[in-house]
Protein backbone atom coordinates (compact mmCIF):
# COMPACT_ATOMS: atom_id res chain seq x y z
CA UNK A 1 0.00 0.00 0.00
CA UNK A 2 1.13 3.55 -0.69
CA UNK A 3 2.30 6.25 2.10
CA UNK A 4 -0.59 8.79 1.60
CA UNK A 5 0.29 12.21 0.60
CA UNK A 6 1.93 14.42 3.62
CA UNK A 7 2.27 18.08 3.17
CA UNK A 8 3.90 20.30 6.26
CA UNK A 9 2.90 23.79 6.53
CA UNK A 10 4.48 25.75 8.61
CA UNK A 11 4.09 26.19 12.52
CA UNK A 12 4.35 22.81 12.78
CA UNK A 13 1.44 21.29 10.98
CA UNK A 14 1.56 18.20 8.93
CA UNK A 15 -1.23 17.62 6.37
CA UNK A 16 -1.95 14.14 5.49
CA UNK A 17 -4.53 12.52 2.96
CA UNK A 18 -6.76 9.73 4.40
CA UNK A 19 -7.50 7.79 1.64
CA UNK A 20 -12.18 8.09 1.62
CA UNK A 21 -14.36 6.56 -0.98
CA UNK A 22 -15.33 8.73 -4.07
CA UNK A 23 -16.17 11.00 -4.88
CA UNK A 24 -14.18 12.63 -2.13
CA UNK A 25 -11.66 10.36 -2.81
CA UNK A 26 -9.34 11.41 0.48
CA UNK A 27 -10.26 13.76 3.92
CA UNK A 28 -7.30 15.72 5.42
CA UNK A 29 -6.19 14.89 8.68
CA UNK A 30 -3.72 17.21 10.52
CA UNK A 31 -0.78 16.61 12.49
CA UNK A 32 0.05 18.73 14.75
CA UNK A 33 3.83 18.38 16.27
CA UNK A 34 5.22 18.83 19.64
CA UNK A 35 8.04 17.80 21.68
CA UNK A 36 5.64 16.04 24.65
CA UNK A 37 3.95 14.54 21.53
CA UNK A 38 1.79 14.87 18.55
CA UNK A 39 -2.44 15.35 18.31
CA UNK A 40 -4.06 14.23 15.10
CA UNK A 41 -7.57 16.33 13.74
CA UNK A 42 -9.88 14.36 12.26
CA UNK A 43 -8.10 11.14 11.63
CA UNK A 44 -10.63 9.59 8.85
CA UNK A 45 -12.57 6.69 8.68
CA UNK A 46 -11.69 3.20 10.06
CA UNK A 47 -10.53 0.21 7.64
CA UNK A 48 -7.58 -1.71 6.69
CA UNK A 49 -5.87 0.45 4.24
CA UNK A 50 -6.27 3.57 7.01
CA UNK A 51 -4.69 1.85 9.76
CA UNK A 52 -2.24 1.07 7.19
CA UNK A 53 -1.90 4.63 5.78
CA UNK A 54 -1.30 6.07 9.40
CA UNK A 55 1.22 3.67 10.05
CA UNK A 56 3.18 4.06 7.28
CA UNK A 57 2.63 8.43 7.72
CA UNK A 58 3.32 8.61 11.37
CA UNK A 59 6.72 6.24 10.12
CA UNK A 60 7.27 8.82 7.30
CA UNK A 61 6.78 11.50 9.46
CA UNK A 62 9.65 10.08 12.10
CA UNK A 63 6.75 8.72 14.63
CA UNK A 64 5.25 5.72 16.23
CA UNK A 65 1.40 5.12 17.27
CA UNK A 66 2.85 5.16 20.76
CA UNK A 67 3.94 9.06 20.32
CA UNK A 68 -0.24 9.98 19.76
CA UNK A 69 -0.86 11.90 23.15
CA UNK A 70 -4.53 13.19 21.23
CA UNK A 71 -6.79 12.68 18.84
CA UNK A 72 -9.19 15.90 18.39
CA UNK A 73 -12.80 15.54 16.08
CA UNK A 74 -14.28 18.60 14.26
CA UNK A 75 -17.59 16.12 14.02
CA UNK A 76 -18.90 12.77 14.11
CA UNK A 77 -19.23 11.86 10.76
CA UNK A 78 -17.16 8.77 10.00
CA UNK A 79 -14.75 9.92 7.26
CA UNK A 80 -13.44 12.46 10.35
CA UNK A 81 -14.65 10.54 13.47
CA UNK A 82 -14.11 6.90 12.69
CA UNK A 83 -10.01 6.23 13.80
CA UNK A 84 -10.26 7.63 16.73
CA UNK A 85 -11.41 4.84 18.79
CA UNK A 86 -8.67 2.58 17.03
CA UNK A 87 -6.13 5.25 17.87
CA UNK A 88 -7.26 4.98 21.41
CA UNK A 89 -7.31 1.68 21.74
CA UNK A 90 -3.80 1.38 19.93
CA UNK A 91 -1.94 4.18 21.96
CA UNK A 92 -4.28 5.02 25.00
CA UNK A 93 -4.37 8.90 23.02
CA UNK A 94 -7.32 11.36 24.55
CA UNK A 95 -10.52 11.52 21.95
CA UNK A 96 -11.42 15.86 22.09
CA UNK A 97 -15.13 16.03 21.07
CA UNK A 98 -18.26 18.48 21.74
CA UNK A 99 -20.40 17.37 23.64
CA UNK A 100 -23.33 17.80 20.96
CA UNK A 101 -21.12 15.77 18.41
CA UNK A 102 -20.83 12.95 20.43
CA UNK A 103 -24.47 12.80 21.44
CA UNK A 104 -25.06 12.49 17.42
CA UNK A 105 -22.24 9.62 17.08
CA UNK A 106 -24.49 8.33 19.66
CA UNK A 107 -27.49 8.50 17.43
CA UNK A 108 -26.09 7.35 14.32
CA UNK A 109 -23.80 4.71 15.71
CA UNK A 110 -24.46 4.17 19.32
CA UNK A 111 -25.90 0.63 20.07
CA UNK A 112 -29.53 1.14 21.01
CA UNK A 113 -30.23 3.70 18.09
CA UNK A 114 -33.38 3.03 15.72
CA UNK A 115 -32.06 5.43 13.56
CA UNK A 116 -31.69 3.01 10.75
CA UNK A 117 -35.82 2.69 10.84
CA UNK A 118 -36.90 5.97 11.55
CA UNK A 119 -34.58 7.13 8.46
CA UNK A 120 -35.94 4.86 6.33
CA UNK A 121 -39.62 5.75 7.46
CA UNK A 122 -38.86 8.99 7.03
CA UNK A 123 -37.60 9.47 4.08
CA UNK A 124 -40.55 6.98 2.58
CA UNK A 125 -42.63 9.66 3.94
CA UNK A 126 -40.75 12.45 1.89
CA UNK A 127 -41.54 10.20 -1.36
CA UNK A 128 -38.32 8.11 -1.78
CA UNK A 129 -39.22 5.38 -3.81
CA UNK A 130 -39.17 2.04 -1.64
CA UNK A 131 -36.61 0.45 -4.00
CA UNK A 132 -34.36 3.40 -2.40
CA UNK A 133 -35.71 3.07 0.73
CA UNK A 134 -35.65 -0.38 0.95
CA UNK A 135 -31.83 -0.11 1.17
CA UNK A 136 -31.34 2.62 3.98
CA UNK A 137 -31.16 0.72 6.81
CA UNK A 138 -28.38 -1.57 5.54
CA UNK A 139 -26.37 1.77 4.03
CA UNK A 140 -26.43 2.67 7.64
CA UNK A 141 -25.52 -0.45 9.26
CA UNK A 142 -22.27 -0.53 6.67
CA UNK A 143 -20.94 2.50 8.52
CA UNK A 144 -20.72 0.55 12.15
CA UNK A 145 -17.38 -0.73 11.32
CA UNK A 146 -15.85 2.28 10.46
CA UNK A 147 -16.25 4.28 13.45
CA UNK A 148 -15.50 1.09 15.93
CA UNK A 149 -14.45 0.95 18.51
CA UNK A 150 -16.40 3.94 20.33
CA UNK A 151 -13.93 5.90 21.91
CA UNK A 152 -13.71 7.66 25.29
CA UNK A 153 -14.35 10.98 25.09
CA UNK A 154 -12.92 14.15 26.76
CA UNK A 155 -15.69 16.58 26.37
CA UNK A 156 -14.35 20.39 25.14
CA UNK A 157 -16.48 23.35 25.74
CA UNK A 158 -17.16 25.76 23.00
CA UNK A 159 -15.50 29.67 23.56
CA UNK A 160 -12.42 27.13 25.88
CA UNK A 161 -8.94 27.27 24.35
CA UNK A 162 -6.89 23.94 23.94
CA UNK A 163 -3.06 23.58 23.76
CA UNK A 164 -2.17 21.51 21.34
CA UNK A 165 1.05 21.32 19.08
CA UNK A 166 2.60 23.47 21.40
CA UNK A 167 -0.36 26.56 19.97
CA UNK A 168 -3.43 28.03 21.99
CA UNK A 169 -6.46 27.25 19.86
CA UNK A 170 -9.89 28.93 20.57
CA UNK A 171 -12.86 26.20 20.11
CA UNK A 172 -15.81 27.65 17.91
CA UNK A 173 -18.76 25.74 17.83
CA UNK A 174 -21.26 25.66 14.39
CA UNK A 175 -23.95 23.68 13.16
CA UNK A 176 -25.42 22.71 10.16
CA UNK A 177 -23.04 20.17 8.63
CA UNK A 178 -23.36 18.35 12.02
CA UNK A 179 -24.36 19.59 14.92
CA UNK A 180 -21.81 20.66 17.47
CA UNK A 181 -19.03 20.76 14.97
CA UNK A 182 -15.79 22.55 16.79
CA UNK A 183 -13.30 24.48 14.45
CA UNK A 184 -9.88 25.46 15.94
CA UNK A 185 -8.34 28.95 15.53
CA UNK A 186 -5.02 30.38 16.36
CA UNK A 187 -5.38 34.19 16.80
CA UNK A 188 -1.76 35.14 17.27
CA UNK A 189 -1.41 33.11 13.51
CA UNK A 190 -4.77 33.69 12.23
CA UNK A 191 -5.02 29.93 11.52
CA UNK A 192 -8.39 27.85 11.36
CA UNK A 193 -8.98 24.77 11.19
CA UNK A 194 -12.68 24.20 10.31
CA UNK A 195 -12.76 20.28 9.50
CA UNK A 196 -16.13 20.61 7.20
CA UNK A 197 -17.71 24.02 8.54
CA UNK A 198 -16.04 25.72 5.35
CA UNK A 199 -15.00 23.66 2.57
CA UNK A 200 -12.98 24.89 -0.75
CA UNK A 201 -14.80 24.06 -4.53
CA UNK A 202 -17.67 22.33 -2.80
CA UNK A 203 -20.90 23.19 -0.35
CA UNK A 204 -20.55 21.39 3.30
CA UNK A 205 -23.71 18.65 2.96
CA UNK A 206 -26.51 20.22 5.24
CA UNK A 207 -29.16 17.42 6.25
CA UNK A 208 -32.18 17.09 7.96
CA UNK A 209 -32.98 13.89 9.90
CA UNK A 210 -35.67 13.00 12.61
CA UNK A 211 -33.93 13.30 15.71
CA UNK A 212 -31.13 15.97 15.03
CA UNK A 213 -31.16 19.83 14.86
CA UNK A 214 -34.95 20.36 13.16
CA UNK A 215 -33.41 23.88 11.21
CA UNK A 216 -29.81 22.99 10.00
CA UNK A 217 -29.64 24.90 7.24
CA UNK A 218 -30.53 27.37 9.39
CA UNK A 219 -27.49 26.59 11.59
CA UNK A 220 -25.58 26.45 9.24
CA UNK A 221 -25.72 29.88 7.97
CA UNK A 222 -25.80 31.24 11.17
CA UNK A 223 -22.65 29.43 11.96
CA UNK A 224 -20.67 31.13 8.50
CA UNK A 225 -21.70 34.07 10.12
CA UNK A 226 -20.27 33.87 13.43
CA UNK A 227 -17.02 31.97 11.69
CA UNK A 228 -16.89 35.48 9.29
CA UNK A 229 -16.32 37.60 12.54
CA UNK A 230 -12.45 36.15 12.85
CA UNK A 231 -9.23 37.21 10.97
CA UNK A 232 -8.14 34.30 9.06
CA UNK A 233 -4.97 33.90 6.70
CA UNK A 234 -4.67 30.71 6.40
CA UNK A 235 -7.76 27.68 6.55
CA UNK A 236 -6.85 24.03 7.04
CA UNK A 237 -10.25 22.32 6.07
CA UNK A 238 -11.37 18.71 6.01
CA UNK A 239 -11.59 18.18 2.27
CA UNK A 240 -9.87 19.34 -0.82
CA UNK A 241 -6.75 22.03 -0.43
CA UNK A 242 -5.84 24.08 2.28
CA UNK A 243 -6.36 28.04 1.02
CA UNK A 244 -6.87 31.69 2.09
CA UNK A 245 -10.08 33.44 1.27
CA UNK A 246 -12.00 32.81 4.23
CA UNK A 247 -14.17 35.36 4.06
CA UNK A 248 -14.99 35.23 0.38
CA UNK A 249 -15.97 31.57 0.55
CA UNK A 250 -17.78 32.11 3.47
CA UNK A 251 -19.88 34.58 1.15
CA UNK A 252 -20.13 32.33 -1.52
CA UNK A 253 -21.59 29.69 0.63
CA UNK A 254 -24.31 31.73 2.43
CA UNK A 255 -24.89 33.11 -1.53
CA UNK A 256 -25.59 29.50 -3.51
CA UNK A 257 -27.95 28.34 -0.20
CA UNK A 258 -30.26 32.04 -0.44
CA UNK A 259 -30.04 31.19 -4.31
CA UNK A 260 -30.95 27.32 -3.60
CA UNK A 261 -33.92 28.83 -1.55
CA UNK A 262 -35.33 30.80 -4.24
CA UNK A 263 -35.12 27.59 -6.85
CA UNK A 264 -37.16 25.41 -4.10
CA UNK A 265 -39.12 28.01 -3.64
CA UNK A 266 -40.11 28.65 -7.32
CA UNK A 267 -40.79 25.12 -8.00
CA UNK A 268 -43.64 25.10 -5.46
CA UNK A 269 -44.81 27.85 -6.83
CA UNK A 270 -45.98 25.68 -9.66
CA UNK A 271 -46.95 23.23 -7.94
CA UNK A 272 -47.07 20.90 -4.18
CA UNK A 273 -44.28 18.59 -4.09
CA UNK A 274 -42.98 16.05 -2.25
CA UNK A 275 -39.15 16.31 -0.90
CA UNK A 276 -37.96 13.94 -3.20
CA UNK A 277 -39.24 15.80 -6.45
CA UNK A 278 -37.47 18.91 -5.23
CA UNK A 279 -34.41 16.44 -4.92
CA UNK A 280 -34.29 15.47 -8.43
CA UNK A 281 -35.24 18.57 -9.50
CA UNK A 282 -31.91 20.21 -7.52
CA UNK A 283 -30.03 16.90 -7.65
CA UNK A 284 -30.72 15.92 -11.77
CA UNK A 285 -27.88 13.67 -12.03
CA UNK A 286 -27.70 10.06 -11.56
CA UNK A 287 -26.98 9.50 -7.33
CA UNK A 288 -25.33 6.62 -5.82
CA UNK A 289 -27.40 5.64 -2.78
CA UNK A 290 -25.35 7.35 0.12
CA UNK A 291 -25.37 10.36 -2.61
CA UNK A 292 -28.88 10.04 -2.76
CA UNK A 293 -29.31 9.96 1.24
CA UNK A 294 -26.80 12.65 1.45
CA UNK A 295 -29.04 14.90 -1.68
CA UNK A 296 -32.71 14.07 -0.45
CA UNK A 297 -31.57 15.52 3.84
CA UNK A 298 -30.31 18.61 1.91
CA UNK A 299 -33.43 19.47 0.45
CA UNK A 300 -35.35 18.74 3.37
CA UNK A 301 -32.82 21.33 4.90
CA UNK A 302 -34.24 23.78 1.95
CA UNK A 303 -37.81 23.16 2.47
CA UNK A 304 -37.70 23.20 6.39
CA UNK A 305 -35.90 26.63 5.74
CA UNK A 306 -38.43 27.90 3.95
CA UNK A 307 -41.29 26.68 6.55
CA UNK A 308 -39.44 28.60 9.10
CA UNK A 309 -39.43 31.82 6.86
CA UNK A 310 -42.99 31.48 6.31
CA UNK A 311 -42.83 31.18 2.67
CA UNK A 312 -43.44 27.35 2.65
CA UNK A 313 -46.28 24.70 4.71
CA UNK A 314 -45.98 21.45 4.27
CA UNK A 315 -49.47 19.01 4.74
CA UNK A 316 -49.55 15.27 5.83
CA UNK A 317 -51.66 13.06 3.97
CA UNK A 318 -54.49 11.30 6.53
CA UNK A 319 -54.59 8.52 3.72
CA UNK A 320 -50.68 7.28 3.68
CA UNK A 321 -48.60 9.60 5.83
CA UNK A 322 -47.20 11.23 3.45
CA UNK A 323 -45.91 14.79 3.44
CA UNK A 324 -46.39 17.26 0.83
CA UNK A 325 -45.19 21.11 0.70
CA UNK A 326 -46.60 24.05 -1.43
CA UNK A 327 -46.23 27.93 -0.89
CA UNK A 328 -47.91 29.52 2.42
CA UNK A 329 -50.38 32.46 0.84
CA UNK A 330 -49.23 35.46 1.41
CA UNK A 331 -51.37 38.69 2.43
CA UNK A 332 -51.78 41.34 0.01
CA UNK A 333 -49.96 44.74 0.15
Amino acid sequence: MNIPEITTWEFGISQVKISMSYPLRWVNSYVLHNSSGIVIVDPGPRNSVTEDEWKKALDKLGYTLEDVSGIFVTHHHPDHYGLAGWFQSQCGAQVYMSQRSYDESLLMWGNDTDINVKLTLWLQQHGLPDELASQIEQHLLDFIPQVSPTPDITIVERGSYLKLGGLSWLVIETGGHAPGHLSLYNEELGIMMCGDAVLPQISPNVSLIPGSDPDPLYSFMNGLMKLKLYEVNQVFPGHRHPFSMFHKRIDDLLAHHEQRLIEVEKLLVQSPQNGFEICTSLFPKKLSLHQMRFAMCEALAHLQELVRRGKVQSSVSMLDGATIFNTTPQPPN
